[in-house]
């Protein structure tokens, strides 16, 4: 087989990220006792999304981001809560959620008994990332859990992937694949590192940047099995 190592992104690519925070929001809201709405999920997503760009483009450290997505939030909606004592809580409630997208379970198990080698590489946070692959059904299946919090840069940053490399045991590079759905960070991270990168676009359309080009697209996780079987 032409690639040994793969190299799986977490949340959105495995894990539901997107249940898994609308759940740890509204737990968060319902402890504090604050109201909580459809207007207020969208704004935290955006203000999410924005935030999370700073810290790949290495503007505001993990810690920042655990605080200023909410400290926007709660200016925007004129909410007098403590944004670092929110953090904590909605964090909590995160590291619990383990659910995994459909068809993610059956595609490590298979992966796993074929030979492959499997690790995650995340730019999440390492006290919600570690709990979730704990209490996950495949958290026996991989060889490494690398965080960027843990390690000296983020993705799409070179120096994150040299840190996992080295700790894989600096195999040649093209029998590696990184999977994921993140194009600023899975795939431009990987092809910047010489790597192929396999693109998880379940919801398709959305037209590529000029200097980005996957070496495969995907809309359904199964389809990387087809992928890897033709090689």
């Amino acid at each position: 087989m032409p690639y040994q190592w793969l190299l799986f992104d977490a949340d959105g690519t495995l894990f539901d990220y997107d249940a898994a925070e609308a759940s740890a929001l509204r737990e968060a809201f319902r402890l504090e006792r604050l109201s909580f709405s459809t207007e207020i999920e969208a704004a935290y997503r955006q203000i999410n999304a924005r935030v999370w760009q700073a810290f790949e483009n290495g503007q505001i450290s993990s810690q920042e981001l655990r605080v200023e997505r909410f400290r926007q939030l709660f200016q925007q909606f004129n909410l007098n809560e403590d944004a670092q004592i929110f953090s904590r809580l909605y964090l909590g409630f995160l590291g619990q959620s383990s659910q995994l997208l459909d068809g993610a379970e059956e595609l490590i198990f298979g992966l796993r008994g074929q030979g492959y080698r499997l690790a995650i590489i995340t730019n999440g946070l390492s006290d919600v990332q570690r709990p979730r692959l704990a209490a996950s059904s495949i958290s026996g299946c991989f060889e490494g859990l690398f965080i960027s919090e843990e390690l000296p840069a983020a993705k799409p940053h070179p120096a994150f992937f040299d840190a996992v490399f080295q700790q894989i045991g600096q195999p040649q590079k093209s029998s590696v694949l990184v999977i994921g759905d993140s194009l600023s960070s899975d795939i431009r991270g990987g092809q910047a590192y010489q790597l192929d990168t396999c693109w998880y676009h379940p919801n398709g359309g959305a037209p590529l940047p000029d200097d980005l080009q996957p070496t495969y697209t995907i809309t359904r996780l199964e389809e990387l099995l087809d992928i890897l079987q033709s090689q």
